[in-house]
């Protein structure tokens, strides 16, 4: 009877969804999304690449940047066989264990890319408001704990949610609206009392992404503050100028972001078809943008891709 139970409420596999209403289209509309996934994986290998053979780009600002990389590879690569296999062969199914994989890594990655875009704040605080000490502060074990505590904190909020979620019966239609698995769409097909794991998940996001976000505004304002103190108008501009990329970085990561979390949490009735575009803007645009940034606004890193395929 257990056994009849359990396979009752959780099923067998997930139906995900590609664009709503554009199903004839999904074949177009995987040209974009194979584009910006190349782009993706190739600009962040080629970032990864180059601060890699280059002894010169092994300062903390770069070994930083190679962390966004690594962090935005696993993203794509998170979300590339549901979001192509939906547009190309229409297959929409996904077991549930996979489903569970999926979601723990597109939410730990989140989370973790949260913290290395913070730690490239307290990067460019350092190297502006307190330069003469940049080098004794970031130092190469304290960068590497800063990564690992990163990492360790992504899996960190995410693994109770996860425990929480296989407990629970699905008795809901087994129908997600995205084309990947989300913490917010699986927890709709459960017939539990979700309560406690919808708290966890608001406190969680609120006491991560939510800090990271005023600290980074924090760091800012200390280094406009900094900036502004500077006698030379061409210093402070080249000051500003380093932090470019970052505020760029920062706006295409977290203004999704926020928007989609806002969205599931308290619109009730949304279109359909908005709320996939934004769920894949929310996951494909960042790691196709970052690498892209920083090629274009920093000089060496734009020097040596440019070294590279002249090459």
């Amino acid at each position: 009877m257990s056994a009849v139970n359990d396979t009752k409420f959780q099923p067998a596999v997930i139906l995900l969804t590609g664009i709503p209403g554009q199903e004839k289209f999904h074949v177009w509309i995987s040209i974009p999304f194979c584009l910006m996934y190349i782009i993706s994986i190739l600009g962040n290998s080629v970032i990864l690449f180059i601060i890699k053979t280059d002894p010169t780009l092994h300062e903390p600002m770069y070994i930083f940047l190679s962390m966004l990389a690594v962090t935005d590879l696993g993203l794509s690569i998170s979300t590339l066989p549901t979001v192509l296999s939906i547009f190309w062969f229409n297959s929409r199914e996904i077991s549930f264990d996979a489903c569970f994989a999926q979601l723990f890594f597109i939410h730990s990655l989140t989370f973790t890319e949260s913290s290395v875009l913070l730690s490239m704040a307290f990067d460019r605080f350092v190297a502006i408001c307190n330069p003469l000490r940049y080098d004794s502060i970031l130092t190469p074990p304290r960068i590497a704990k800063m990564g690992l505590v990163s990492l360790l904190r992504g899996v960190g909020v995410v693994f109770p949610g996860i425990i929480l979620l296989k407990q629970y019966r699905y008795c809901h239609a087994n129908v997600l609206s995205h084309s990947y698995c989300l913490n917010q769409e699986v927890m709709k097909m459960a017939c539990s009392d979700v309560r406690a794991l919808s708290i966890y998940s608001f406190f969680v996001t609120l006491a991560s992404l939510g800090l990271d976000v005023l600290l980074i505004l924090l760091s800012y304002v200390m280094i406009l503050k900094t900036v502004l103190s500077i006698v030379s108008h061409a210093e402070r501009l080249k000051a500003l100028n380093t932090c470019v990329s970052h505020v760029c970085v920062v706006l295409i990561f977290y203004t999704p972001e926020i928007g989609l979390s806002v969205i599931h949490r308290f619109v009730k009735n949304f279109s359909p078809l908005i709320l996939s575009v934004m769920s894949n803007v929310y996951l494909l645009v960042p790691p196709v943008m970052n690498p892209v940034v920083y090629s274009v606004k920093t000089k060496s890193i734009r020097a040596r891709i440019i070294k590279v395929f002249i090459k």
